[in-house]
């Protein structure tokens, strides 16, 4: 039994205890070093993974050759390539670790077998699906309405625990400016 799956699953829909232990059998625990990589451009994501321990970002290299960072996650978040998932297609960004990592890996198609047996599951995705797609409307809204101040000074408030835990490139990065500007930011005590 997995309980962080289990507890986040939850928060949001009523499991069954037969039901509890499908979700389980469904999963994949599998463990990563620093940098390694869960996805890389050109080949297929394999599934859903949740994170029980560490960090991970997704991100992709732009024709300038930059990295830009397009989601992190944390312990208790769900992180996939959803393009390559729902089209079928090779990824086009990379998925990899911050941190050593301890991910709860559901295939595809687990995901599709999991459904059939157990129903409530499909409405558990669809509100992690729509959690996701809010956090991406407010994070385009943060970076056309705010400033670059603005935006470091939101997201230091939202998320304190990634100040600590992401190296300064990584969130200059995400939060779209260099990371010498983030530097002189931090050196105001913003």
């Amino acid at each position: 039994m997995y309980p962080e799956i289990l507890a986040h699953i939850k928060r949001y829909v009523q499991l069954q205890p037969h039901e509890e232990q499908l979700v389980c059998d469904m999963l994949e625990l599998k463990k990563y070093k620093k940098k390694e990589f869960l996805l890389e451009p050109g080949k297929i994501c394999q599934g859903n993974y949740f994170i029980i321990k560490g960090c991970i970002r997704q991100y992709f290299v732009n024709k300038k050759l930059n990295e830009q960072i397009i989601a992190f996650g944390l312990e208790n978040w769900w992180i996939a390539d959803q393009d390559s998932l729902l089209n079928k297609q090779p990824a086009t960004s990379y998925i990899q670790t911050v941190e050593a990592c301890e991910v709860l890996l559901l295939t595809e198609k687990n995901r599709i077998a999991l459904f059939e047996q157990v129903p409530v599951m499909e409405s558990y995705f669809r509100i992690m699906m729509q959690k996701a797609f809010v956090s991406s409307q407010r994070r385009i809204g943060f970076l056309f309405n705010m400033n670059d101040e603005e935006r470091y000074r939101n997201f230091s408030k939202l998320y304190p625990g990634f100040m600590q835990r992401v190296p300064q490139y990584m969130l200059a990065s995400y939060l779209g400016f260099t990371p010498q500007f983030l530097s002189r930011l931090r050196a105001k005590k913003v």
